[in-house]
């Protein structure tokens, strides 16, 4: 365990490594391997910006398609919805993947439970397989708009999310929205450079073709850190243009498959947990096949994809009133 965290500390930097020859030659995995041995579903049903009175039956939509992964939050505010269309339908909980998040107002470590007990009463479990620190900023009530400390040293947090696990109520700890290199490795040392129990399993951060992050991709595959890409037809007012991306279109005709199955794929086969939103039934379902790229046209998507500048849509800095910029490398 002390051999992975140090790993984990390294940060270099270097040409990017090409994960879809390896995995090209064989079906796309249906799940990865988590640290715990744990198995995670390839591709999730992500509930954000999903609406009351659509989400339960998108989720009961994709629990009938095959999906077993929904990945929610907290601050979401429909996991009361999502609990009551599991508990509906004719899936065993043990065959489930479900994730939550610690949202940023509970980081001091005696606010931590009682967050995830009220995302456990609300999705109707026991525990959950996944949870994530939800951004890397612990807000404070009292006086400055965040807690500068626990910002910076997210341990105590952690520790409390460790001792979640030990009492059964999580199986996997991840963060999430570290999305910067820079940041990335900062938050990572800060973490690891204590006697941790439990290493981070996850990294959900925004990753598509307007925003592939590379070397981000690449650090995280040499240090066995997974990769969860949120947002994976772009953010608001992406969407259109990724679908419509001449070189995704053209992958699309010769595979023929859709736009959205070649960027699903394209994720997976990078070695990426893809977390597709939608609450329409036949995109539910199309998002759920996913086909292996010949190698010639993997890479002509991924040289594509870096081919312009990065463009992320999700930084609420600004609108949390905070004094720097959570996505500023």
């Amino acid at each position: 365990m002390l051999l992975a965290l140090a790993a984990l500390n390294t940060c270099g930097r270097g040409g990017l490594r090409r994960y879809g020859s390896t995995l090209s030659r064989a079906k796309l995995p249906s799940h990865f391997t988590l640290p715990s041995g744990d198995k995670i579903p390839s591709v999730a049903l992500g509930v954000w910006k999903a609406k009351q009175n659509e989400v339960g039956n998108a989720v009961k939509t994709a629990l009938k398609a095959g999906y077993r992964h929904i990945d929610g939050a907290w601050i979401y505010r429909n996991e009361e919805e999502v609990g009551a269309a599991i508990k509906s339908s004719s899936v065993s909980r043990k065959d489930l993947f479900l994730t939550s998040k610690l949202w940023n107002s509970f980081h001091a470590p005696e606010d931590v439970e009682s967050a995830l007990d009220e995302s456990l009463a609300k999705l109707g479990t026991g525990y959950v397989d996944m949870y994530l620190i939800h951004w890397p900023i612990a807000f404070n009530e009292h006086g400055k708009p965040y807690d500068e400390k626990l910002t910076a040293d997210p341990y105590p947090t952690w520790q409390k999310l460790e001792e979640m696990v030990e009492k059964g109520k999580v199986r996997n700890i991840g963060i999430s929205n570290d999305s910067t290199f820079t940041e990335l490795c900062l938050r990572v040392k800060n973490l690891t450079a204590n006697p941790l129990k439990i290493k981070p399993a996850v990294l959900q951060v925004e990753l598509n073709y307007w925003n592939p992050q590379p070397e981000l991709v690449k650090w995280a595959h040499e240090n066995d850190l997974l990769l969860e890409a949120y947002s994976p037809f772009g953010g608001d007012g992406q969407v259109g243009r990724s679908l419509n991306a001449p070189e995704v279109v053209a992958i699309a005709k010769e595979l023929d498959v859709s736009p959205a199955q070649v960027l699903i794929s394209w994720q997976v086969q990078r070695g990426i947990i893809v977390l597709p939103k939608s609450v329409h039934e036949d995109r539910i379902k199309d998002n759920l096949h996913i086909v292996k790229l010949p190698d010639h046209l993997f890479e002509k998507l991924e040289a594509a994809a870096a081919s312009h500048p990065a463009e992320r849509t999700v930084n609420p800095s600004k609108s949390w009133g905070l004094p720097f910029d959570i996505f500023d490398d």
